[in-house]
């Protein structure tokens, strides 16, 4: 095994010896051997594909490998169930969202471990609530236990999935990409919880492809590479291009690639967008081959008037105009019919059918649009998807591999080609690359300049500064439902971005 002496020794609470595991056409896991000491944060980097999360879902007893060692404590550990693995403590958070949208927040806190009625034939509900109530005010989170999951916004959903994990009392926590939706305020209050965890002798096993959170919380790091593990080593022993390195196996050009030649005449305008308290007055325009970054902190109403423009949602007033018309989008269909498409912030609930095959889900908007009579030529689609498989190098065994065993980077390149299939002249992007490690996130950068150079206009809501910045020709920021100032290419500062954010209105 490949790591730092120093792991050689010291209190090791998980230890894994050649665990290998495949699935058809794919080789996931190629004797993965590493050891996680007791009470420090152990993160796990490496691009979409790399392993991570199928290495997570055999501790945490989803999976079986197929061969290796694992040794809990000292002993033997193979559990059978995650019910089995929690009872032994290990919990896990996980990336995709595990909860029951039609139960109460309470129902899903203590989900498969209510506490039960003298007799342990009915849940005694008034103490479920109670404990509920005193997790979620210690936390100081803005729900009700009662509440109905489905109520929530996805980062308050998150946050009561970090609750449930913490509530198990586990010896060790797993979390993958724990922080894709939450607030960076909910992130403060997640490393407050981590570092509380650990001066408990509470391991924390860690996913991320955020480098700043990285180096804040890591004591070691693990990178692993299609399916092997590279290397571990102490955090301090890495930076930021050293550890980018080891994960892609090969050099990154720079961060963000250029801005291409200048954009054309308008694609896009909105005019007096308003939706209640969600947003107000909202005008702004986008032009072809152009990039207008979304900025705002969540709850600012980016999402909500991308939803609006993409028809998914009413609006109380405002116009809409493409490529210079006045359109009336009353409901999706509308809006793709006018080129209008938009991927969402969440691929899992809004974005891709996880049991179809990439084929199917690549082509669920595409053929209305393409066909053109009333029989589908299947080689002509299969061979639309293989192209699209091609550009976007989306890793599968087949383009008839389920969507739901790729990887989440994969998943979303699926998506992407779903849209680019459509033929779209506008693409609103809300958190592209939520979730995708930085070498795939540079693919989607370059495939957005490719698409800006054939003249599509695209709307990115993003809340990461640096991408932002990085990429757009405009920046939009919102604030409180209102646009609080815009900046030019080259203008915009994390710094100014942040005061607009937060700051109020008409100071731009």
């Amino acid at each position: 095994m490949s790591g730092d002496p120093s792991m050689a020794g010291g209190d090791c609470v998980l230890e894994l010896s050649a665990l290998g595991k495949s699935f058809p056409g794919v080789r996931a896991l190629d004797e993965v051997s590493m050891r996680v000491l007791r009470g420090s944060v152990h993160v796990i980097v490496g691009e979409n594909g790399a392993g991570k999360s199928t290495l997570m879902k055999i501790i945490d007893g989803i999976y079986e490998p197929d061969s290796g060692e694992m040794r809990l404590d000292g002993a033997p550990y193979r559990p059978s169930s995650p019910t089995h693995a929690r009872s032994l403590g290990i919990s896990m958070i996980f990336q995709e969202l595990n909860v029951v949208p039609e139960l109460s927040v309470a129902e899903n806190i203590f989900l498969g471990r209510e506490p039960m009625r003298p007799g342990g034939i009915f849940i005694d509900d008034a103490r479920l609530n109670r404990l509920a109530a005193e997790y979620i005010a210690e936390q100081g989170l803005g729900f009700s236990p009662a509440d109905p999951m489905k109520s929530l916004s996805v980062s308050q959903a998150q946050m009561v999935e970090i609750v449930k994990a913490i509530s198990c009392k586990a010896k060790l926590v797993i979390m993958d990409e724990p922080t894709s939706a939450i607030t960076d305020k909910e992130v403060g209050y997640l490393f407050e919880k981590i570092a509380e965890l650990k001066r408990q002798g509470v391991t924390v096993i860690y996913i991320s492809h955020k480098m700043d959170e990285i180096f804040r919380i890591a004591d070691y790091i693990s990178v692993l590479r299609d399916g092997r593990h590279i290397e571990t080593r102490p955090a301090a022993a890495f930076n930021r291009d050293s550890l980018i390195e080891l994960m892609v196996g090969r050099e990154l050009g720079s961060g963000y690639p250029g801005q291409g030649s200048s954009p054309g005449p308008e694609a896009l305008r909105i005019e007096g967008f308003t939706r209640g308290r969600a947003f107000r007055g909202i005008s702004f325009s986008v032009r072809k081959g152009e990039i207008l970054g979304i900025a705002g902190l969540m709850g600012a109403g980016r999402t909500e008037v991308a939803r609006a423009i993409f028809g998914l949602d009413p609006r109380d007033s405002g116009e809409v105009y493409v490529e210079g018309a006045r359109a009336d989008i009353g409901c999706v269909d509308d809006a793709i019919g006018l080129g209008i498409v938009m991927v969402s912030e969440d691929r899992r609930k809004y974005g891709i059918i996880p049991m179809r095959s990439v084929t199917e889900n690549a082509n669920l908007v595409g053929l209305k649009y393409r066909a053109g009579s009333w029989w589908i030529d299947e080689a002509d689609e299969r061979a639309a998807v293989r192209e699209q498989v091609e550009r976007l190098g989306i890793k599968a065994p087949s383009a008839e591999t389920e969507i739901a065993k790729l990887s989440g980077g994969n998943q979303q390149k699926v998506i992407l080609a779903k849209w680019l299939l459509a033929g779209p002249k506008v693409m609103i992007l809300d958190e592209p690359t939520r979730g995708i490690d930085v070498g795939a996130k540079y693919e989607i950068y370059k495939l957005m300049r490719e698409l800006c150079e054939r003249g599509i206009a695209i709307v990115m809501i993003s809340s990461e500064l640096p991408e932002l910045i990085g990429m757009s020709d405009r920046i939009l920021v919102m604030c409180a439902g209102r646009i609080a100032g815009t900046f030019e290419r080259g203008e915009a500062t994390q710094v100014e971005i942040m005061r607009k954010a937060t700051g109020g209105i008409g100071n731009a």
